[in-house]
Protein backbone atom coordinates (compact mmCIF):
# COMPACT_ATOMS: atom_id res chain seq x y z
CA UNK A 1 0.00 0.00 0.00
CA UNK A 2 1.13 3.17 -0.72
CA UNK A 3 1.37 6.14 1.84
CA UNK A 4 -1.55 7.89 -1.10
CA UNK A 5 -3.58 4.93 -0.84
CA UNK A 6 -6.76 4.77 1.25
CA UNK A 7 -8.41 1.67 2.08
CA UNK A 8 -12.07 1.25 1.06
CA UNK A 9 -15.14 2.27 3.54
CA UNK A 10 -16.58 -0.55 5.44
CA UNK A 11 -20.27 -1.14 4.26
CA UNK A 12 -22.62 -0.48 7.25
CA UNK A 13 -23.81 -3.08 8.97
CA UNK A 14 -27.60 -3.57 9.18
CA UNK A 15 -29.77 -5.09 10.94
CA UNK A 16 -33.80 -5.74 11.96
CA UNK A 17 -35.27 -4.45 14.68
CA UNK A 18 -38.33 -6.56 15.94
CA UNK A 19 -40.05 -4.24 18.94
CA UNK A 20 -42.53 -6.00 21.11
CA UNK A 21 -44.98 -4.89 23.55
CA UNK A 22 -44.11 -5.20 26.28
CA UNK A 23 -41.20 -7.42 28.55
CA UNK A 24 -43.81 -10.55 28.78
CA UNK A 25 -44.95 -10.09 25.30
CA UNK A 26 -44.58 -13.89 24.65
CA UNK A 27 -47.26 -14.44 21.72
CA UNK A 28 -45.36 -11.25 19.79
CA UNK A 29 -42.18 -13.02 19.50
CA UNK A 30 -43.74 -15.93 18.99
CA UNK A 31 -45.71 -14.28 15.65
CA UNK A 32 -41.95 -12.59 14.95
CA UNK A 33 -39.71 -15.50 14.94
CA UNK A 34 -42.37 -17.98 13.30
CA UNK A 35 -42.02 -14.63 9.78
CA UNK A 36 -38.24 -14.64 10.23
CA UNK A 37 -37.64 -18.27 10.60
CA UNK A 38 -40.06 -18.74 7.68
CA UNK A 39 -37.93 -16.12 5.58
CA UNK A 40 -34.54 -17.65 6.85
CA UNK A 41 -33.46 -14.26 8.63
CA UNK A 42 -30.01 -15.49 10.50
CA UNK A 43 -30.26 -14.30 13.97
CA UNK A 44 -27.10 -12.42 13.76
CA UNK A 45 -28.87 -9.63 11.97
CA UNK A 46 -32.20 -9.36 14.36
CA UNK A 47 -32.17 -7.08 17.11
CA UNK A 48 -35.31 -7.11 19.67
CA UNK A 49 -36.55 -4.84 21.65
CA UNK A 50 -39.60 -3.71 24.22
CA UNK A 51 -41.35 -0.41 23.65
CA UNK A 52 -40.10 2.38 22.00
CA UNK A 53 -36.60 2.38 23.23
CA UNK A 54 -33.74 3.52 21.01
CA UNK A 55 -32.25 0.48 19.48
CA UNK A 56 -28.80 -0.25 17.62
CA UNK A 57 -27.24 2.98 15.60
CA UNK A 58 -27.66 0.99 12.26
CA UNK A 59 -30.74 -0.90 12.83
CA UNK A 60 -33.81 -0.89 10.42
CA UNK A 61 -37.08 -0.69 11.28
CA UNK A 62 -38.05 -2.58 8.49
CA UNK A 63 -41.85 -4.58 8.16
CA UNK A 64 -41.74 -8.24 9.30
CA UNK A 65 -41.63 -10.82 6.39
CA UNK A 66 -44.71 -12.37 5.73
CA UNK A 67 -46.23 -15.40 7.75
CA UNK A 68 -44.50 -18.71 6.53
CA UNK A 69 -46.81 -20.61 3.98
CA UNK A 70 -45.88 -23.77 5.64
CA UNK A 71 -46.48 -24.06 9.81
CA UNK A 72 -43.37 -23.81 11.39
CA UNK A 73 -43.59 -26.81 13.49
CA UNK A 74 -41.85 -27.05 17.05
CA UNK A 75 -42.54 -29.38 19.83
CA UNK A 76 -44.48 -28.31 22.83
CA UNK A 77 -41.62 -28.80 25.10
CA UNK A 78 -39.77 -26.12 23.25
CA UNK A 79 -42.91 -23.67 23.67
CA UNK A 80 -43.23 -24.52 27.16
CA UNK A 81 -39.89 -23.82 27.85
CA UNK A 82 -39.78 -20.12 25.70
CA UNK A 83 -42.91 -19.40 27.48
CA UNK A 84 -40.88 -19.24 30.67
CA UNK A 85 -37.72 -18.19 29.80
CA UNK A 86 -39.36 -15.53 28.05
CA UNK A 87 -40.68 -14.03 31.32
CA UNK A 88 -36.48 -13.81 32.21
CA UNK A 89 -35.53 -10.57 32.73
CA UNK A 90 -32.20 -11.07 30.74
CA UNK A 91 -31.93 -8.73 27.92
CA UNK A 92 -30.69 -11.40 25.66
CA UNK A 93 -33.47 -13.86 25.90
CA UNK A 94 -35.64 -13.56 22.90
CA UNK A 95 -32.62 -13.48 21.13
CA UNK A 96 -31.60 -16.77 22.52
CA UNK A 97 -34.88 -18.20 22.04
CA UNK A 98 -34.94 -16.98 18.31
CA UNK A 99 -31.26 -18.25 17.73
CA UNK A 100 -32.27 -21.70 19.61
CA UNK A 101 -35.61 -21.26 17.00
CA UNK A 102 -33.07 -21.36 14.25
CA UNK A 103 -31.51 -24.56 15.17
CA UNK A 104 -34.26 -26.28 15.99
CA UNK A 105 -35.55 -26.39 12.61
CA UNK A 106 -32.26 -27.67 11.26
CA UNK A 107 -32.08 -30.12 14.44
CA UNK A 108 -35.44 -31.05 15.92
CA UNK A 109 -33.76 -33.42 18.50
CA UNK A 110 -31.35 -30.57 19.98
CA UNK A 111 -33.99 -29.98 22.43
CA UNK A 112 -33.76 -33.17 24.53
CA UNK A 113 -29.58 -32.49 24.26
CA UNK A 114 -29.21 -30.64 28.27
CA UNK A 115 -25.92 -30.53 27.90
CA UNK A 116 -26.22 -28.27 24.67
CA UNK A 117 -24.73 -24.31 26.49
CA UNK A 118 -27.82 -22.44 24.40
CA UNK A 119 -29.87 -25.36 25.42
CA UNK A 120 -28.78 -25.41 29.18
CA UNK A 121 -28.77 -21.28 29.21
CA UNK A 122 -32.42 -21.27 28.21
CA UNK A 123 -33.31 -24.26 30.47
CA UNK A 124 -31.85 -21.97 33.72
CA UNK A 125 -33.24 -19.00 32.68
CA UNK A 126 -36.67 -20.85 32.64
CA UNK A 127 -36.13 -22.40 35.56
CA UNK A 128 -35.61 -19.17 37.21
CA UNK A 129 -38.62 -17.75 36.17
CA UNK A 130 -41.03 -21.31 37.34
CA UNK A 131 -39.04 -20.64 40.83
CA UNK A 132 -40.37 -16.79 41.26
CA UNK A 133 -43.77 -18.05 39.92
CA UNK A 134 -43.66 -20.54 42.72
CA UNK A 135 -42.05 -18.00 45.16
CA UNK A 136 -45.04 -15.44 44.24
CA UNK A 137 -47.86 -17.80 44.89
CA UNK A 138 -46.03 -18.58 48.18
CA UNK A 139 -45.36 -14.99 49.62
CA UNK A 140 -47.76 -13.22 48.27
CA UNK A 141 -49.54 -11.69 51.48
CA UNK A 142 -53.20 -9.90 51.23
CA UNK A 143 -53.66 -7.33 53.90
CA UNK A 144 -57.66 -5.31 54.34
CA UNK A 145 -58.26 -1.95 52.76
CA UNK A 146 -61.25 -0.27 52.97
CA UNK A 147 -63.60 -3.28 52.27
CA UNK A 148 -60.82 -5.18 49.81
CA UNK A 149 -57.71 -7.03 49.93
CA UNK A 150 -54.34 -5.63 49.09
CA UNK A 151 -50.46 -7.11 48.68
CA UNK A 152 -47.42 -6.19 47.58
CA UNK A 153 -44.85 -8.39 45.53
CA UNK A 154 -41.27 -7.27 44.32
CA UNK A 155 -40.72 -10.28 41.68
CA UNK A 156 -37.29 -11.04 40.30
CA UNK A 157 -38.87 -11.73 36.69
CA UNK A 158 -41.52 -10.44 34.51
CA UNK A 159 -43.88 -12.85 35.98
CA UNK A 160 -47.05 -10.91 37.21
CA UNK A 161 -49.41 -11.34 34.40
CA UNK A 162 -48.36 -15.05 33.35
CA UNK A 163 -49.07 -16.07 37.32
CA UNK A 164 -52.30 -13.54 37.84
CA UNK A 165 -54.61 -16.36 36.80
CA UNK A 166 -53.90 -18.67 40.07
CA UNK A 167 -54.46 -15.70 42.00
CA UNK A 168 -57.75 -14.86 40.07
CA UNK A 169 -58.85 -18.99 40.68
CA UNK A 170 -57.72 -18.85 44.43
CA UNK A 171 -59.38 -15.88 45.35
CA UNK A 172 -62.50 -15.51 42.70
CA UNK A 173 -65.32 -13.87 45.23
CA UNK A 174 -62.59 -11.43 46.70
CA UNK A 175 -61.97 -8.08 45.76
CA UNK A 176 -58.07 -7.80 45.64
CA UNK A 177 -54.76 -5.84 44.07
CA UNK A 178 -51.42 -6.85 43.52
CA UNK A 179 -49.42 -4.36 43.80
CA UNK A 180 -45.62 -4.67 42.27
CA UNK A 181 -42.80 -2.47 40.91
CA UNK A 182 -43.98 -3.08 37.23
CA UNK A 183 -47.29 -3.46 36.74
CA UNK A 184 -50.59 -3.34 38.67
CA UNK A 185 -53.62 -6.18 38.64
CA UNK A 186 -57.12 -5.25 40.37
CA UNK A 187 -59.57 -8.00 40.29
CA UNK A 188 -63.17 -7.07 41.29
CA UNK A 189 -64.81 -10.65 41.58
CA UNK A 190 -65.67 -10.87 38.13
CA UNK A 191 -63.20 -8.39 35.75
CA UNK A 192 -59.89 -7.99 35.88
CA UNK A 193 -58.16 -4.74 35.29
CA UNK A 194 -54.41 -3.66 34.84
CA UNK A 195 -52.76 -0.86 35.98
CA UNK A 196 -49.00 1.07 35.90
CA UNK A 197 -46.49 -0.26 38.59
CA UNK A 198 -46.58 0.91 42.20
CA UNK A 199 -44.46 1.34 44.93
CA UNK A 200 -44.41 -0.13 48.95
CA UNK A 201 -46.19 3.15 50.45
CA UNK A 202 -49.24 2.44 48.45
CA UNK A 203 -49.83 -1.23 49.86
CA UNK A 204 -51.18 -1.33 53.24
CA UNK A 205 -48.94 -2.33 56.31
CA UNK A 206 -51.02 -4.18 58.65
CA UNK A 207 -55.03 -5.47 58.85
CA UNK A 208 -57.15 -6.37 62.40
CA UNK A 209 -56.87 -10.02 60.82
CA UNK A 210 -52.85 -10.23 61.15
CA UNK A 211 -53.22 -10.81 64.70
CA UNK A 212 -55.58 -13.69 64.83
CA UNK A 213 -53.17 -15.22 61.18
CA UNK A 214 -49.89 -14.43 63.71
CA UNK A 215 -51.48 -16.27 66.83
CA UNK A 216 -52.22 -19.22 63.82
CA UNK A 217 -48.88 -19.51 62.90
CA UNK A 218 -47.31 -19.68 66.26
CA UNK A 219 -49.50 -22.29 67.12
CA UNK A 220 -48.78 -24.78 64.37
CA UNK A 221 -45.30 -24.28 64.52
CA UNK A 222 -43.42 -27.45 64.94
CA UNK A 223 -39.74 -27.29 66.54
CA UNK A 224 -39.26 -30.91 65.75
CA UNK A 225 -39.26 -30.61 62.39
CA UNK A 226 -37.54 -27.22 62.32
CA UNK A 227 -34.62 -27.58 59.68
CA UNK A 228 -33.23 -23.56 59.18
CA UNK A 229 -30.96 -24.37 56.15
CA UNK A 230 -34.28 -25.59 54.42
CA UNK A 231 -36.40 -22.99 56.22
CA UNK A 232 -34.24 -20.64 54.30
CA UNK A 233 -34.10 -21.61 51.06
CA UNK A 234 -37.74 -22.02 50.79
CA UNK A 235 -38.54 -19.15 51.99
CA UNK A 236 -35.72 -16.56 51.26
CA UNK A 237 -35.39 -13.62 53.98
CA UNK A 238 -36.39 -10.88 51.14
CA UNK A 239 -39.27 -12.16 51.43
CA UNK A 240 -40.22 -11.73 55.38
CA UNK A 241 -40.72 -7.81 55.11
CA UNK A 242 -44.21 -8.51 53.32
CA UNK A 243 -45.20 -11.33 56.06
CA UNK A 244 -46.38 -10.62 58.94
CA UNK A 245 -45.54 -14.38 60.37
CA UNK A 246 -41.81 -13.57 59.53
CA UNK A 247 -41.73 -11.10 62.79
CA UNK A 248 -41.99 -14.74 65.21
CA UNK A 249 -39.44 -17.03 63.32
CA UNK A 250 -36.56 -15.59 64.98
CA UNK A 251 -38.18 -16.02 68.47
CA UNK A 252 -39.48 -19.12 67.76
CA UNK A 253 -36.09 -20.82 66.25
CA UNK A 254 -34.64 -19.52 69.58
CA UNK A 255 -37.40 -21.20 72.05
CA UNK A 256 -37.24 -24.24 69.34
CA UNK A 257 -35.01 -26.69 71.82
CA UNK A 258 -36.76 -25.93 74.88
CA UNK A 259 -39.91 -27.03 73.12
CA UNK A 260 -38.90 -29.73 71.49
CA UNK A 261 -37.51 -31.07 74.96
CA UNK A 262 -41.03 -30.11 75.94
CA UNK A 263 -42.58 -32.14 73.57
CA UNK A 264 -40.10 -35.31 74.07
CA UNK A 265 -40.53 -35.77 77.84
CA UNK A 266 -44.58 -35.98 76.63
CA UNK A 267 -44.20 -38.55 74.25
CA UNK A 268 -46.81 -41.09 74.76
CA UNK A 269 -46.23 -45.17 75.31
CA UNK A 270 -44.87 -47.06 72.99
CA UNK A 271 -48.23 -49.01 71.93
CA UNK A 272 -49.38 -45.79 71.56
CA UNK A 273 -47.25 -44.52 69.33
CA UNK A 274 -48.37 -43.77 65.66
CA UNK A 275 -45.83 -43.81 62.40
CA UNK A 276 -45.99 -40.35 60.93
CA UNK A 277 -45.32 -39.15 57.67
CA UNK A 278 -42.17 -37.05 58.58
CA UNK A 279 -40.52 -39.77 60.83
CA UNK A 280 -40.92 -41.98 57.36
CA UNK A 281 -39.30 -39.64 55.04
CA UNK A 282 -36.27 -39.62 57.32
CA UNK A 283 -36.35 -43.31 57.75
CA UNK A 284 -36.29 -43.43 54.41
CA UNK A 285 -32.87 -41.60 53.86
CA UNK A 286 -31.25 -44.92 55.27
CA UNK A 287 -32.62 -47.43 53.33
CA UNK A 288 -30.99 -49.90 51.76
CA UNK A 289 -33.31 -52.21 50.53
CA UNK A 290 -32.32 -52.59 47.04
CA UNK A 291 -28.74 -51.44 45.60
CA UNK A 292 -30.03 -48.31 43.95
CA UNK A 293 -29.09 -46.25 46.70
CA UNK A 294 -25.31 -46.87 46.23
CA UNK A 295 -24.97 -44.52 43.08
CA UNK A 296 -27.96 -41.84 43.83
CA UNK A 297 -27.51 -38.88 45.18
CA UNK A 298 -30.38 -38.87 47.83
CA UNK A 299 -33.79 -40.83 48.55
CA UNK A 300 -36.56 -38.50 47.24
CA UNK A 301 -39.40 -39.34 49.40
CA UNK A 302 -42.80 -38.21 48.60
CA UNK A 303 -44.16 -34.74 49.58
CA UNK A 304 -47.44 -32.86 50.14
CA UNK A 305 -49.94 -32.56 53.11
CA UNK A 306 -50.36 -35.25 55.99
CA UNK A 307 -54.48 -34.84 55.23
CA UNK A 308 -54.22 -34.90 51.03
CA UNK A 309 -56.94 -36.60 49.56
CA UNK A 310 -55.08 -37.46 46.27
CA UNK A 311 -52.17 -38.77 45.63
CA UNK A 312 -49.90 -39.33 42.64
CA UNK A 313 -47.71 -42.00 42.28
CA UNK A 314 -44.73 -41.78 39.49
CA UNK A 315 -42.13 -44.01 38.43
CA UNK A 316 -39.11 -42.74 40.14
CA UNK A 317 -37.07 -39.38 40.69
CA UNK A 318 -35.10 -38.20 37.32
CA UNK A 319 -32.30 -36.65 37.35
CA UNK A 320 -33.06 -33.10 38.54
CA UNK A 321 -34.98 -34.79 41.40
CA UNK A 322 -32.05 -36.52 42.42
CA UNK A 323 -30.40 -33.44 42.82
CA UNK A 324 -33.03 -31.36 44.57
CA UNK A 325 -34.71 -33.97 46.96
CA UNK A 326 -38.02 -33.02 45.37
CA UNK A 327 -40.75 -35.05 43.15
CA UNK A 328 -41.55 -34.00 39.92
CA UNK A 329 -39.41 -31.11 39.46
CA UNK A 330 -37.70 -31.46 36.09
CA UNK A 331 -39.63 -31.48 32.17
CA UNK A 332 -41.69 -34.65 33.60
CA UNK A 333 -42.88 -32.23 36.40
CA UNK A 334 -43.30 -29.27 34.53
CA UNK A 335 -45.52 -31.28 32.71
CA UNK A 336 -47.76 -32.51 35.08
CA UNK A 337 -47.66 -29.02 36.60
CA UNK A 338 -49.23 -27.73 33.59
CA UNK A 339 -51.81 -30.80 33.40
CA UNK A 340 -52.85 -30.05 36.92
CA UNK A 341 -53.84 -26.65 36.83
CA UNK A 342 -56.05 -27.31 33.88
CA UNK A 343 -57.77 -30.14 35.99
CA UNK A 344 -57.57 -27.43 38.75
CA UNK A 345 -55.54 -29.17 41.00
CA UNK A 346 -53.30 -27.11 43.69
CA UNK A 347 -50.32 -28.91 44.42
CA UNK A 348 -50.04 -27.76 47.78
CA UNK A 349 -53.50 -29.72 48.97
CA UNK A 350 -52.12 -33.25 46.87
CA UNK A 351 -49.16 -35.69 47.60
CA UNK A 352 -46.58 -36.60 45.46
CA UNK A 353 -44.16 -39.37 45.24
CA UNK A 354 -42.63 -42.26 43.17
CA UNK A 355 -43.03 -46.55 43.07
CA UNK A 356 -38.95 -46.25 43.57
CA UNK A 357 -37.39 -43.61 45.70
CA UNK A 358 -34.13 -43.79 44.30
CA UNK A 359 -32.59 -42.88 40.67
CA UNK A 360 -31.53 -44.97 38.11
CA UNK A 361 -29.24 -44.36 35.79
CA UNK A 362 -26.38 -45.16 33.76
CA UNK A 363 -23.45 -42.47 33.10
CA UNK A 364 -22.46 -41.55 29.79
CA UNK A 365 -19.89 -38.67 29.61
CA UNK A 366 -21.28 -36.23 32.29
CA UNK A 367 -25.12 -37.28 31.27
CA UNK A 368 -27.00 -39.56 33.55
CA UNK A 369 -29.09 -41.32 31.52
CA UNK A 370 -32.64 -42.93 33.08
CA UNK A 371 -33.17 -46.26 33.35
CA UNK A 372 -37.10 -48.14 34.01
CA UNK A 373 -36.57 -49.58 37.73
CA UNK A 374 -37.25 -53.86 37.54
CA UNK A 375 -39.89 -55.57 39.11
CA UNK A 376 -37.49 -56.40 41.85
CA UNK A 377 -37.01 -52.76 42.40
CA UNK A 378 -40.67 -51.71 43.02
CA UNK A 379 -41.34 -54.51 45.11
CA UNK A 380 -38.60 -53.66 47.82
CA UNK A 381 -39.96 -50.23 47.50
CA UNK A 382 -43.50 -51.17 48.06
CA UNK A 383 -42.74 -51.33 51.44
CA UNK A 384 -42.22 -47.24 51.78
CA UNK A 385 -45.55 -46.74 49.12
CA UNK A 386 -47.68 -48.79 51.38
CA UNK A 387 -46.60 -47.06 54.42
CA UNK A 388 -47.59 -43.97 52.69
CA UNK A 389 -50.50 -45.16 51.33
CA UNK A 390 -51.51 -46.55 54.65
CA UNK A 391 -50.60 -43.36 56.91
CA UNK A 392 -52.53 -41.29 54.19
CA UNK A 393 -55.43 -42.90 53.26
CA UNK A 394 -56.08 -41.03 49.59
CA UNK A 395 -59.48 -41.06 47.90
CA UNK A 396 -57.99 -41.79 44.43
CA UNK A 397 -54.37 -42.47 43.76
CA UNK A 398 -53.47 -41.65 40.13
CA UNK A 399 -50.92 -43.89 39.04
CA UNK A 400 -48.32 -42.63 36.05
CA UNK A 401 -47.29 -45.68 34.33
CA UNK A 402 -46.77 -49.22 34.37
CA UNK A 403 -44.54 -49.19 37.40
CA UNK A 404 -46.29 -46.71 39.30
CA UNK A 405 -49.30 -49.75 38.68
CA UNK A 406 -46.97 -52.25 40.08
CA UNK A 407 -45.83 -50.24 43.10
CA UNK A 408 -49.54 -49.83 43.91
CA UNK A 409 -51.10 -52.96 43.16
CA UNK A 410 -48.21 -55.13 43.33
CA UNK A 411 -49.30 -56.52 39.83
CA UNK A 412 -48.32 -55.92 36.07
CA UNK A 413 -50.43 -53.60 34.21
CA UNK A 414 -50.54 -51.26 31.24
CA UNK A 415 -52.13 -48.05 31.05
CA UNK A 416 -53.84 -48.69 27.99
CA UNK A 417 -55.87 -51.48 29.02
CA UNK A 418 -56.49 -50.01 32.90
CA UNK A 419 -57.44 -46.43 31.80
CA UNK A 420 -60.77 -45.51 32.80
CA UNK A 421 -61.72 -48.37 34.72
CA UNK A 422 -62.47 -48.11 38.22
CA UNK A 423 -59.96 -49.84 40.25
CA UNK A 424 -60.99 -50.28 43.65
CA UNK A 425 -57.83 -50.55 46.14
CA UNK A 426 -57.33 -50.58 50.20
CA UNK A 427 -57.80 -46.96 50.19
CA UNK A 428 -60.42 -45.08 47.67
CA UNK A 429 -59.93 -45.66 44.00
CA UNK A 430 -56.81 -46.53 41.70
CA UNK A 431 -56.59 -44.57 38.41
CA UNK A 432 -54.19 -45.34 36.14
CA UNK A 433 -52.92 -42.91 33.44
CA UNK A 434 -50.16 -41.73 31.37
CA UNK A 435 -46.67 -40.79 32.86
CA UNK A 436 -45.80 -37.21 31.62
CA UNK A 437 -42.30 -38.67 30.95
CA UNK A 438 -44.01 -40.71 28.31
CA UNK A 439 -45.89 -37.42 26.62
CA UNK A 440 -42.46 -35.97 25.92
CA UNK A 441 -41.22 -39.07 24.82
CA UNK A 442 -44.37 -39.11 21.95
CA UNK A 443 -42.47 -38.91 18.37
CA UNK A 444 -45.15 -36.83 16.80
CA UNK A 445 -47.35 -33.94 18.28
CA UNK A 446 -50.67 -35.24 17.68
CA UNK A 447 -50.32 -38.24 19.50
CA UNK A 448 -48.46 -36.18 22.66
CA UNK A 449 -51.81 -33.93 22.40
CA UNK A 450 -53.74 -36.93 22.91
CA UNK A 451 -51.56 -38.49 26.01
CA UNK A 452 -51.49 -35.45 27.05
CA UNK A 453 -55.54 -34.94 27.13
CA UNK A 454 -55.77 -38.35 28.53
CA UNK A 455 -53.69 -36.95 31.53
CA UNK A 456 -55.98 -34.15 32.50
CA UNK A 457 -58.67 -35.87 32.24
CA UNK A 458 -57.78 -38.42 34.33
CA UNK A 459 -56.57 -36.15 36.95
CA UNK A 460 -59.81 -34.26 36.75
CA UNK A 461 -61.63 -37.84 37.61
CA UNK A 462 -59.41 -37.93 40.83
CA UNK A 463 -60.93 -34.52 41.86
CA UNK A 464 -64.37 -35.87 41.60
CA UNK A 465 -63.16 -39.06 43.08
CA UNK A 466 -61.96 -37.47 45.92
CA UNK A 467 -64.41 -35.12 46.74
CA UNK A 468 -63.90 -32.88 49.32
CA UNK A 469 -65.23 -32.69 53.24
Amino acid sequence: MTPASKPAPASRARFLTVRLAAEDDFDGWRDAARRLAGADVSPDVVIWQVGEHVGELFADALPLPPPPVSELRVSRAFVELARAAALHRDPERFALLYRLLVRLSAKPGLIEDHADPLVRRIEMLAKAVRRDIHKMRAFVRFRELDGAFVAWFEPEHHIVRANVGFFVRRFAAMRWSILTPDVSLHWDGANLQEGPGADRSQAPDGDVLEEVWKAYYASIFNPARLKVGTMLKEMPRKYWKNMPEAELIAPLIAGAQAREATMTAQVVAEPERAITLSGLREEAQACRRCPLYQDATQCVFGEGPSDARIMIVGEQPGDEEDRQGHPFVGPAGQVLERAMAEAEIDRGRIWLTNAVKHFKFVQRGKRRIHQSPTAGEITACKWWLDQEISLLRPKATVMLGASAIRGVTGKAGAVGALREQALPLAHGLGIASYHPSYILRQPDREAADQAYAALVTDLRRAVSEAGSD
